[in-house]
């Protein structure tokens, strides 16, 4: 197999194991999701999301980026095969999360009363969020074991910290509101980081141990220099997209009310769940591939197409599926009384379609170290999204926030793909450009169809999600050269396209 085979296959095999393990997150989230909705309705599942929100601002702010800067460095230690590297990148991730953990638990908690007030607009409320604080201590800690795993390649692991933290804090959580009602929603929250630190603490203690010389003061202060350096821009940048979100759950709620803010929270959480199939192998293997090959702006060009060809290849038939059955799909994963967030998930579906072209460009940045860069372009992109919402939710109402979502994404795209053409001289290839073309008019022509005629929509938009799916199928088996019964079945695929005329090969 040449090496454009051997890349296209560690993509792909990285995405099927990622991509697999949120398939069965999302299936347990099913339960998870019908539970809270069927017991809080739009309000519960509302104020679930600001919680949630708040507790990944406040575990940004408090974790300084330290967990991707440990996932880059200790990727270019094990890339250079440099056992002291590793060792001393290992203790200075560890050590340093240790002390951020502990102070943002202790900072958030003395916020306890301001937060309420000035986030959640309820001071009853302090309570609260004074528990919230240990969900943040909890987060910052297993994210760097994440990060550790992650520098390792260890996507196996990865996957089935997931998957199990997944089960483990569905059955306490439903547990904890099926016990004690609405009382139980901050335990429901708390499970989440918990399981995910408890289950990431097994996988970590399964790593070969550090056989280095112990690492002297010295060494340990460089590695966290680097960190806090590049962390406090990446931190930075995460934060404004975090902050973003919670601004807009605020302007929502103020403006509009705890319903329509459960309807976004519908919308949004849909919208990160599905879209964790196809990109969340990007941050477990593109980014430290990646890492590896940043200053060869030829071999970066041609890693950032591939992974933009195979997220395609995978988003386009679940994001046209989306758009068509989005009625259907709240409906049937929380109820009917969430119908208003269908909408929303609609024109976030097309935001969604600028974000596959966009995310693989933002990785380029975070590789290459560039978190001025980062922190620009991701403070412009939620800067727009908060301004979009806020002029546009007195006249459309909660789809406001799914229009704001598009016209943020249009513009990060082509914020990103400027700065890339500068820095590496980037372009999309032919075949990546015919089906971005491709996934754009048909999801827009779904959505302009399901306005008119529901049903119509469903019907064209779940047909065009089989034909994409073939041709994908097709074209994947092309690409890695699969064999067996399931190459078998591509070239079947790509043999029954042929013969209307659509070469996928």
């Amino acid at each position: 197999m040449n090496d454009d085979g051997k890349s296209f296959r560690q993509i792909l095999r990285s995405t099927s194991i990622i991509g697999g393990a949120t398939v069965i997150n999302i299936l347990i989230g099913l339960v998870r999701i019908k539970v809270v909705a069927i017991m809080l309705g739009p309000a519960g599942v509302g104020l679930i999301g600001l919680f949630n929100n708040l507790i990944d601002a406040a575990a940004n702010v408090a974790a300084l980026g330290t967990g991707t800067v440990g996932t880059r460095q200790i990727a270019e230690a094990a890339g250079r095969e440099d056992a002291h590297a590793v060792a001393d990148a290992r203790r200075a991730l560890f050590l340093g999360t240790l002390a951020l953990a502990i102070s943002g638990t202790v900072v958030f908690w003395a916020l306890r009363d301001a937060l309420a007030l000035w986030v959640l607009g309820d001071a009853t409320l302090s309570p609260e969020v004074g528990w919230l604080a240990l969900a943040v201590g909890l987060t910052v800690a297993a994210a760097s074991q994440s990060a550790l795993l992650n520098g390792m390649r260890r996507i196996g692991d990865l996957a089935k910290v997931s998957v199990w933290s997944g089960m483990l804090s569905t059955a306490l959580g439903v547990g904890a509101l099926l016990l004690w009602g609405r009382s139980g929603l901050i335990v429901f929250v708390l499970v989440g980081p918990l399981t995910s630190l408890m289950l990431g603490h097994v996988y970590v203690a399964r790593l070969p141990k550090v056989i280095a010389r112990r690492t002297p003061l010295p060494a340990l202060a460089r590695q966290w220099g680097t960190m806090v350096k590049l962390g406090t821009a990446l931190m930075v940048a995460g934060l404004a997209g975090t902050l973003g979100q919670l601004l807009v759950r605020m302007l929502v709620q103020r403006e509009l009310d705890a319903e329509a803010l459960g309807y976004f929270q519908a919308a949004a959480t849909l919208s990160m769940t599905y879209f964790g199939i196809v990109l969340g192998a990007m941050g477990t293997d593109f980014y430290p591939r990646l890492t590896a090959v940043i200053h060869d702006n030829v071999a970066v060009n041609r890693l950032v197409n591939e992974q933009v060809e195979v997220a395609l290849l995978i988003a386009s038939p679940i994001l046209l599926a989306m758009i068509g059955l989005a009625p259907w799909v709240i409906q049937t994963l929380y109820s009917s009384s969430f119908h208003p967030a269908a909408e929303v998930l609609r024109w976030q579906v097309i935001g969604d379609v600028f974000k596959v072209y966009s995310w693989p460009l933002g990785f380029m940045f975070l590789a290459a170290g560039a978190g001025r860069t980062l922190m620009l372009t991701e403070f412009a992109a939620a800067a727009l999204f908060v301004l979009l919402t806020w002029k546009l939710l007195p006249a459309q109402g909660i789809v406001a926030t799914g229009q704001a979502f598009v016209g943020m994404y249009l513009v990060y795209l082509s914020l990103v793909y400027w700065l890339g053409r500068r820095r590496t001289g980037f372009r999309w290839n032919h075949r990546v450009l015919r089906q971005m073309t491709l996934l754009l008019l048909t999801t827009v022509s779904v959505m302009i169809v399901s306005a008119w005629i529901e049903i119509a929509g469903v019907i064209i938009g779940t047909l065009g999600s089989m034909g994409l799916a073939l041709y994908g199928f097709g074209r994947l088996g092309t690409m890695v050269n699969l064999e067996g019964r399931i190459g078998e079945a591509a070239k079947f695929s790509r043999r029954l396209l042929g013969k209307i005329g659509i070469d996928n090969g």
